[in-house]
């Protein structure tokens, strides 16, 4: 650091011995007990040039800034009105030494002039046997004059007080400790600047910035403030002077961009609308960054409506009283200049042609920044040096860093706002109106944001007059989508999309995510184009349905007519029909059959595991017993009349080991083992069926293929073979002819569950369960009516063929016949 501060001494004596500068005018300096550092650019070196040297700049032969020449005399004003209290700093004098910041790069001179002590720099660490009278500065304006002069002040904590400098990058108070401002950062532009693009809906805009500190900061904080939102950055570049703005405008409309956002330092963004007004750009929103909302040498420009809508950021316009009067007064006086021995670079303004009109009809903006400033310094030396009482105390040596403390603690009311500093030392006061630039070529106020104690954003957009004529102008790239599409980006902005319809079973979020369908969840729904998702209808069979009721109604009846069949059976077992059907075999169907009903009252209601078990074990279980008994009856039809007069012996063992008993029981227990199996590894479960339908959810049982393929397998063999033994036997004698009973009972059978198979592949709903039902319910009654029915008829209404004469006679006829 020591090197570092000793070059600078060097460098300052070389730059002040090379500079060719003017006398020192009276305006930039004023005698007294403290002095004030300032730093303005009343001129503006807009054309800098390459030097293989060290050179100062003269600024007096630059472009001169009247705004700037105003702010200046803000200043001068404070620290004069400060003087003439009899409150704040009694018996203490400020002074001042303005120096004119035109450039950069190649103002050092007056830097080091204001750190000197005697003309000399000391090095930091150093003992300071003697202190400059500069106790604070205040200025410059412009970011990038900031960062090149900042460090310099910041190493003996000298306080800096920026009047605009808004660059984001100054709130790193490890790089400057002891930099103040009075204006917000440009975060705070920014962020308005994006409300007023979000306010109206503007989704693809421009953003033209300063190729400098100012501009770069406020394109990388647009950046960020844009990330995640529906606003595209459509085009940026950066101006300078070598900037080609023909083309700039050429990009734009060839994007076609309405909304354009100029984020630069007055004179480049004057310059950039005078471009825009000769080559005719027209139709477009501007929106104006703080630095130029208020040029008044723009509103007038000939044509400058044509370019379309401005609106912008700006400083509010504070009135400070006593300055009209200043200006008057200090424009009357004439000033003598004079010439010392010691000469001081850019102390020298040859601006006695501006009058008092003419500076108080200039740009306003920033004066109370700079008016806050200097009365923020002169509250800080007035709590440091003790002062009460109408005295100061003077025996208090004063050092920078002992005002630093003091401004950081600011806390005092200036023309109704109460200035203070935040823990990060940034302006906890303040606020930001909205401009418009009306017909009248006037910047009328239709908005404004405040930050304390709130934020608070409010625009009247009924106070501005469109270029459309009413209708706020559009500024997209692609139109947006109608109800129910989504957005397909193309290329690399989001802004640019196709819109894709939602199909069914998806909606679009157009808060969330515009750009994707959401999968409705499975207990949802949605119709193609849907925003939102819809709970689907759970539908199953209640036992309240009017086909649950008719159904287990019959159940119901079959188990009254198989108890009335069993009755009548019993009865007459010992007469010739009952043998023939079976004997007590039948009793055994009639009870197989009753129990199979029972899986029908399980077919309703809302399923669960168990009513889903007992849904077909019952019935394959127990229809399995009847299939067996009919098999065995079919067999032993045709086992009698054909097949026992050649084989007597196997005739005798049926008979003596009770063969069809046998037969039944391996059956059932089969058919036992296989469902025990089949239930074991894969039991059955509930399902919902979200497929078929998009609105409902059809709840059913899910069994497995694995657990139904063995009992279902085994009760089709069985059925196969009943089938084959009763159409042996369809030529028996008639009373004897229960084989073509059987075969058409089984025809039956089969036909009713051919239906429920093709019924169940072509229809997928809520009835499949009654359909079931009813095909269990006809397989039932299949047999109940065509095998048991004809016999109670005749057992009832037919008693003479119910007789062993009557039976004996068609078996002695049948055996002539075959004989024969």
């Amino acid at each position: 650091m020591k090197p570092f501060l000793v070059s600078l001494c060097l460098l300052g004596t070389i730059l002040h011995d090379l500079a060719q500068c003017s006398a020192p005018d009276s305006e930039f300096q004023l005698e007294g007990d403290y002095l004030l550092g300032g730093l303005f650019d009343i001129h503006f070196d807009d054309d800098p040039v390459y030097h293989d040297r060290p050179e100062a700049v003269e600024c007096s032969n630059k472009p001169f800034t009247l705004p700037s020449y105003r702010r200046f005399q803000v200043m001068r004003f404070s620290v004069e009105q400060i003087n003439n209290s009899t409150k704040l700093l009694p018996n203490v004098s400020l002074g001042y030494e303005i120096f004119d910041h035109c450039s950069d790069l190649h103002n050092f001179p007056g830097i080091l002039q204001l750190l000197s002590v005697n003309g000399l720099v000391q090095p930091w660490g150093e003992p300071h046997d003697n202190l400059s009278k500069v106790i604070a500065v205040v200025g410059p304006f412009s970011s990038t004059n900031t960062l090149t002069v900042a460090p310099l002040f910041m190493a003996n904590l000298i306080p800096m007080v920026s009047y605009g400098a808004a660059s984001s990058a100054f709130a790193e108070k490890a790089k400057f400790p002891s930099f103040l401002r009075t204006v917000h950062s440009n975060k705070e532009v920014i962020d308005l600047i994006f409300n007023i693009v979000k306010h109206f809906n503007w989704r693809w805009v421009a953003f033209l910035n300063s190729d400098d500190a100012y501009g770069i900061d406020g394109l990388e904080l647009f950046y960020k403030k844009i990330k995640d939102t529906e606003i595209c950055l459509a085009y940026n570049k950066g101006l300078n002077v070598d900037t080609n703005d023909a083309n700039i405008f050429k990009e734009i409309e060839v994007q076609k961009i309405n909304t354009i956002i100029v984020f630069a330092p007055k004179m480049t963004a004057e310059a950039l609308i005078e471009s825009a007004v000769r080559l005719n750009v027209t139709n477009r929103v501007w929106i104006a960054g703080d630095t130029w909302s208020l040029s008044t040498k723009l509103h007038k420009m000939k044509g400058i409506k044509n370019i379309g809508t401005v609106i912008g950021v700006s400083q509010p316009v504070v009135t400070i009283p006593g300055f009209s009067d200043f200006i008057h007064f200090s424009r009357s006086q004439t000033h003598w200049e004079h010439f010392e021995k010691k000469q001081f670079c850019n102390q020298a303004c040859n601006c006695s042609g501006q009058s008092a009109e003419k500076i108080l009809s200039v740009d306003p903006s920033y004066n109370f920044p700079i008016y806050s400033a200097v009365y923020a310094i002169a509250h800080a030396l007035h709590n440091a040096l003790q002062c009460g009482s109408g005295r100061c105390n003077s025996n208090i040596t004063l050092y920078p860093y002992t005002v630093l403390a003091e401004l950081k603690q600011s806390n005092f009311t200036l023309l109704n706002q109460s200035i203070q500093f935040d823990e990060n030392i940034e302006p906890n006061f303040g606020s930001y109106s909205i401009v418009f630039w009306n017909d009248s070529g006037e910047a009328e106020v239709i908005g404004y944001n405040k930050f304390h104690p709130s934020i608070y954003y409010y625009i009247d957009k009924n106070k501005i007059q469109w270029y459309t004529d009413g209708e706020v102008p559009t500024s997209v790239c692609s139109q947006e989508c109608l109800v129910g599409y989504s957005k397909k980006q193309d290329g690399m902005h989001k802004c640019c999309f196709s819109c894709v319809m939602c199909q069914s079973g998806t909606y679009v979020n157009i808060t969330g995510n515009p750009y994707r369908c959401i999968d409705c969840k499975d207990t949802e729904w949605s119709a193609a184009g849907s925003t939102s998702c819809n709970l689907r209808e759970v539908e199953y069979i209640p036992f309240t349905d009017t086909g649950a009721i008719l159904i287990m109604v019959g159940a119901w009846a079959l188990v009254g007519f198989t108890l009335a069949v069993s009755v009548l059976f019993a009865i007459n077992y010992n007469t010739p029909v009952v043998r023939s059907a079976g004997g007590p075999m039948c009793f055994l169907i009639l009870v197989c059959l009753s129990l199979c009903s029972i899986s029908v009252f399980f077919y309703f209601g809302e399923p669960t595991t168990s009513f889903c078990i007992l849904r077909f074990l019952p019935f394959i279980l127990f229809y399995t017993v009847c299939l067996a008994c009919f098999v065995v009856r079919s067999f032993q039809i045709v086992f009698i009349f054909k097949i026992a007069a050649k084989f007597p012996k196997l005739h005798s063992w049926w008979i003596k080991y009770h063969g069809q008993w046998l037969v039944i029981t391996v059956a059932f227990g089969i058919q036992a083992l296989l469902l025990l199996i089949g239930y074991t590894c894969c039991p059955p479960d509930t399902f919902k069926d979200t497929v078929w339908y998009p609105d409902k959810i059809i709840l059913g049982c899910d069994l497995d293929l694995k657990t139904t393929s063995g009992p279902v397998l085994f009760l089709l063999s069985l059925c196969f073979l009943c089938f084959i033994f009763s159409y042996m036997g369809k030529d028996l004698p008639k009373n004897y002819n229960e084989a073509k009973a059987i075969t058409f009972c089984l025809l039956l059978l089969i036909l009713t569950w051919i239906i429920f198979a093709t019924t169940y592949v072509l229809y997928h709903g809520k009835y499949i369960p009654i359909l079931n039902a009813l095909a269990i319910l006809s397989s039932l009654y299949s047999f109940l009516v065509w095998y048991f029915i004809p016999k109670c008829y005749i057992i009832i209404f037919q008693s003479h063929r119910n007789t062993h004469e009557y039976f004996q006679g068609l078996i002695q006829n049948y055996t002539k016949t075959i004989s024969q």
